[in-house]
């Protein structure tokens, strides 16, 4: 697929995952656009893509305010225009236990990346129909296949974008909107420096059979998908395979995830 001049919106595109996304989209001629909330990381990811020879525009938004979402998706498509492709990175959730965890946290860990997945996909849906085409990409969590110990919130927000995910995949069959979910297992970013109990409760089992990837490999899966326009992708390799035995021993899987 040729992305020249195609616009691209990457939500928490002032970090990590996002990020890495954003710099590997620089050599392909697309005009990224980057939604995040601090605008100090926004501009200085913005100005390394412009070093770079991209054509990049920020908005900092609050992505779990439905209005806030939809007036800066009117402000993107008069400024910029209508995003081809969106690729929804926004995310956070500290892993805690439900005797750990506040009720406000039930509330922060769904509405960031659940919520602002689903409002950003809403605030470009309706005209990407009327053009005829448009590509939603949902960055998820391996976690979304799973259950352990000590993320209760977490992982069912995790689970919540996969529902989101397979039903939109329903929902646009038939149309020239396509959907793509792309599962991570660990990735070397900054959201385990900030949160470090989320790092220790990774069953030992993941740690131990599974590599932990780089944002930069993150970044170029999600192009390869760009180009691919998958419906599901899994990785690492060593995840899928997980996945793929959690089918046929659920029991099994869920007792090593428990153990380790």
């Amino acid at each position: 697929m040729n992305l020249k001049n195609k616009i691209i919106l990457i939500t928490g595109g002032s970090s990590g995952i996002g990020k890495a996304a954003a710099l590997q989209l620089v050599q392909s001629g697309a005009i990224i656009v980057l939604q995040a909330r601090s605008v100090a990381k926004l501009k200085e990811v913005a100005a390394e893509l412009t070093k770079k020879g991209a054509t990049a525009h920020y908005y900092s938004t609050n992505l779990t305010s439905a209005t806030a979402v939809q007036e800066t998706a009117s402000k993107i498509i008069n400024e910029v225009g209508l995003p081809d492709i969106v690729v929804n990175s926004a995310g956070a959730g500290e892993w805690l236990s439900l005797k750990e965890a506040s009720i406000e946290h039930y509330q922060e860990t769904m509405a960031s990346p659940y919520l602002a997945t689903a409002y950003t996909c809403k605030a470009f849906y309706d005209k990407m129909l009327v053009r005829g085409s448009g590509h939603f990409i949902i960055i998820n969590s391996a976690a979304c296949f799973f259950a352990f110990p000590g993320a209760t919130g977490y992982t069912a927000a995790r689970w919540a974008m996969l529902g989101f995910a397979k039903s939109l995949q329903a929902d646009l069959h038939g149309s020239n909107i396509d959907v793509s979910m792309i599962a991570f297992g660990k990735v070397d970013s900054p959201y385990f420096t900030n949160n470090p109990v989320s790092e220790e409760r990774i069953p030992k089992i993941v740690n131990f059979i599974m590599p932990t990837m780089t944002t930069e490999e993150s970044g170029k899966i999600i192009l390869n998908t760009i180009h691919r326009r998958a419906n599901i992708v899994i990785k690492p390799v060593m995840m899928a395979i997980c996945v793929w035995f959690n089918k046929f021993i659920p029991g099994f899987i869920s007792w090593l995830m428990r153990i380790s």
